[in-house]
C-alpha cells in the first residue's frame, strides 16, 4: 500500500537526518533514486519552494512529495512519517536528559554528531549546487568541459551571495528577486 510505504520511508528520514531540514538533503536524493517518485531537479525545486514557504523544510518537502505521490492523503502519511522519529525521540528525551545531564558520553557523542551533521548539510548544498549553478545533465550529454558551466546562473549566485552579505535583508526579499530575475532572463 502506497500510503504505508510513503510513512515508512518518510519515518527513516526523519529517524536517521539529524540536523534539521536540510540534512534531509542527501536521504531524499537516496529515495528519489530508489522510487522513481522525483529526481534531482525537483528535489531543488522542492528546496527553493520550501526556504519561500512557512514551516520546517523536511516537513514541507515531505508534504509535496507525499501530495506528488498520492495526494492528500499521501501528504499526510509522509509528513506524520517525518515528524513521527522527532515526536518519539523528544518524548524519549524529555524523560532521560534530565537524569543525563552532565553525563561526559552524552556530550561526546553529542560532539560527535556535529561535524557528520555538517557534512550531511555541506553534501546537500554541493548537489543543490550542481543542478542551480551548473549544467551537469548537458556535460554528461556532452563529455564537453565548457558545457558544464553556465555563466549566467554562476554569476546570478555571486551576484546573489554578494548582497546578501552586504545587505542582510529578509530571505524573502532575495527569493522574489531571484524569482523576478528567472522570469526576465528565462534561467
Amino acid at each position: 500500500m502506497i500510503y504505508f510505504r510513503l510513512f515508512f520511508e518518510f519515518f527513516q528520514i526523519g529517524l536517521f537526518a539529524v540536523g534539521g531540514g536540510m540534512a534531509t538533503l542527501p536521504f531524499l536524493q537516496r529515495l528519489g533514486e530508489k522510487t522513481g517518485w522525483f529526481n534531482q531537479q525537483l528535489i531543488t525545486d522542492m528546496v527553493a519552494i520550501s526556504e519561500s514557504t512557512p514551516g520546517p523544510i523536511g516537513v514541507n518537502m515531505a508534504t509535496y512529495v507525499g501530495y506528488n505521490v498520492a495526494g492528500i492523503a499521501g501528504g499526510i502519511a509522509a509528513t506524520l512519517g517525518l515528524a513521527m522519529p522527532c515526536v518519539i525521540i523528544s518524548i524519549i528525551f524529555a524523560r532521560f536528559l534530565t537524569r543525563l545531564k552532565g553525563n561526559r558520553y552524552l556530550d561526546y557523542a553529542f560532539y560527535g554528531m556535529r561535524p557528520a551533521v555538517t557534512g550531511l548539510i555541506a553534501a546537500a548544498a554541493v548537489s543543490v549546487m550542481q543542478v542551480a549553478v551548473l549544467n551537469t545533465e548537458l556535460f554528461g550529454q556532452t563529455g564537453n568541459i565548457a558545457d558544464l558551466a553556465d555563466p549566467k546562473k554562476i554569476i546570478f549566485f555571486f551576484v546573489i551571495f554578494w548582497a546578501i552579505k552586504k545587505f542582510r535583508k529578509h530571505p524573502i526579499t532575495y527569493i522574489a528577486i531571484s524569482a523576478a530575475a528567472g522570469l526576465v532572463f528565462a534561467f
